[in-house]
């Protein structure tokens, strides 16, 4: 027995331009940390390397920090698209 299947379409839903543009500035931002976040751990990896572990400590805690920024934009993304439907 065949299945017709439609095929998936992208639902367009109308955001006010504020909306729209909150959610581009959460991905700048979630961008930004994630790229922050990895300068830090190639900064970790080169104080290990050197054997400076005290500095790449400080590095791995400074790169979870900017990952928890991240995650906070877009949680805040997420949610906001959860409400648009």
């Amino acid at each position: 027995m065949s299945t017709t299947e439609k095929p998936i379409t992208a639902e367009k839903t109308s955001i006010s331009q504020a909306e729209n543009q909150k959610g581009i500035e959460n991905h700048k931002q979630a961008a930004k940390h994630h790229e922050e976040a990895a300068k830090m751990h190639h900064a970790a990896a080169k104080h290990h390397e050197e054997g400076n572990h005290e500095k790449a400590s400080e590095c791995t805690v400074k790169a979870h920090g900017h990952h928890a920024l991240a995650s906070e934009h877009q949680r805040e993304d997420t949610k906001h698209h959860s409400l648009d439907k």
